[in-house]
């Protein structure tokens, strides 16, 4: 118990759930926006997950791993030609942007704020699965305000 070492994971199985459900949903016909939270939102969980591997003090920072994969990930829409197009837009801006930096801001939110309860809890957690349960929560409440404000598929 005393050789255990606090680390920032996201479950594996959850990672891998959300990336095969996101192909799925694209297909479905599903709008990019609400498609775009839950692929930023695995990037995120993927970088929570791979800080801890990291032994440089540069990448072991979550928050740093998951702007850089905002920034691959966008940079992969727009040279696959998603993003862009004139009619995918919200607020004038592309949906697939917005879907992105949605689902980074609610994870990262969901992630400080189980470490936020914890710390104030004595460093235990309020319930089991807090750490996957703060997150996700914040992920599902934006995409359904997103797809019931505005009418998305």
């Amino acid at each position: 118990m005393f050789l255990v070492r606090s680390v920032y994971a996201q479950c594996p199985v959850c990672i891998v759930t959300v990336g095969g459900g996101m192909l799925l949903a694209k297909k479905l016909g599903i709008d990019d926006l609400l498609v775009s939270i839950w692929i930023s939102a695995l990037d995120t969980a993927i970088s929570f997950w791979l800080a801890s591997k990291f032994k440089n003090r540069f990448l072991r920072n979550p928050l740093l791993l998951s702007l850089i994969m905002y920034g691959f990930t966008l940079f992969y829409f727009q040279y696959t030609g998603q993003m862009g197009h004139v009619g995918n837009r919200l607020f004038g801006i592309d949906k697939i942007l917005l879907g992105q930096t949605l689902g980074l801001i609610a994870m990262v939110i969901g992630n400080f704020t189980y470490l936020y309860t914890k710390k104030n809890n004595g460093g235990r957690t309020l319930f089991p699965y807090a750490k996957v349960v703060f997150p996700v929560v914040l992920v599902v409440v934006t995409t359904v305000i997103f797809k019931f404000a505005f009418h998305l598929k």
